[in-house]
């Protein structure tokens, strides 16, 4: 038998497409500095000191320089952007051409109004200087909710003084000298504590702003009457600002203390969270 024949028409084969040229990479470098200056000021501030910087010579020129970030902070239209682009114009280093310009730490660590506190509810005991008193620290659950707290947890104290400390570096916050100086910003500091209602507990804070020396220029403390026993798991909230602060500061230093008034082994103190240090910008 013959094979069969098909009698469907042949399959037409699409002509193929030519190839569109691949299209050409912009070269950035090309760019006028002028346009290329607009072009970088949309990049994140991190990746403008991580990365960009690193490119070329002219690149680096841009990022140290201070019309990029002087064109960063001027976006922010709000009172209190307006406000910053008014001090970093005004609060410039004496060498105006200063490499690199300190305004792109400022920039990429954003240090005004951010909580500067590292760790300010309890995830381990990592950031702080600690010295243990009785059976030391410990983080618990809160027994009273804290507004506004990143973490509904806390620090715990014992039955003997419990102390930790953070001493804060401004300047590697992302604040310079000349800001520090300008008698234009006020500093913001915030503590809880509180007590579980069966057992009374004491506190206390110490806040100091210190120069480059470590030495105190003005300082805040506080040492409240004693939470009694059976309490109702009261928490109270301790606040100060600074807002006359003397030139030269360069560190805050936040320092406070715990303990229970029973003197029952384990964790019966003052139980402290969401301290908080705090760098605001005056807008008048």
């Amino acid at each position: 038998m013959g094979a069969w024949a098909s009698r469907g028409r042949a399959a037409r084969v699409p002509a193929p497409e030519p190839e569109s040229e691949p299209e050409e990479a912009l070269d950035l470098s090309q760019l006028p500095p002028e346009l290329l200056l607009v072009v970088l000021s949309h990049v994140p501030p991190r990746t403008l000191l991580g990365r960009c910087r690193q490119v070329c010579r002219g690149w680096r020129a841009l990022v140290d320089g201070q019309a990029l970030w002087l064109l960063i902070l001027a976006r922010d239209h709000s009172a209190t952007g307006r406000a910053l682009l008014h001090l970093a114009r005004s609060c410039q280093s004496p060498a105006r051409n200063a490499r690199p310009c300190p305004l792109g730490r400022f920039c990429a660590r954003r240090p005004i109004g951010r909580n500067l506190i590292r760790n300010p509810c309890g995830q381990g005991l990592r950031k702080w200087m600690v010295q243990h008193g009785g059976d030391g620290w410990v983080v618990e659950e809160n027994r009273t909710t804290v507004p506004g707290a990143p973490s509904q947890t806390c620090f715990v104290t014992s039955f003997s003084w419990c102390r930790k400390k953070q001493v804060l570096d401004l300047e590697e916050e992302g604040l310079w000298p000349e800001l520090l100086d300008s008698g234009r910003i006020e500093i913001c500091v915030s503590d809880w504590w509180g007590a579980r209602h069966d057992s009374g507990c004491m506190y206390r804070l110490l806040v100091q702003l210190l120069d480059a020396n470590q030495t105190v220029l003005d300082k805040f403390s506080a040492v409240p009457d004693p939470i009694p026993q059976w309490n109702n798991n009261a928490c109270l909230h301790v606040t100060h600002v600074f807002s006359n602060i003397k030139m030269g500061i360069r560190f805050v230093s936040f320092e406070h203390w715990g303990q229970d008034t029973q003197f029952w082994a384990g964790h019966y103190g003052a139980r402290v969270t969401n301290s908080s240090v705090i760098v605001r910008v005056h807008l008048s």
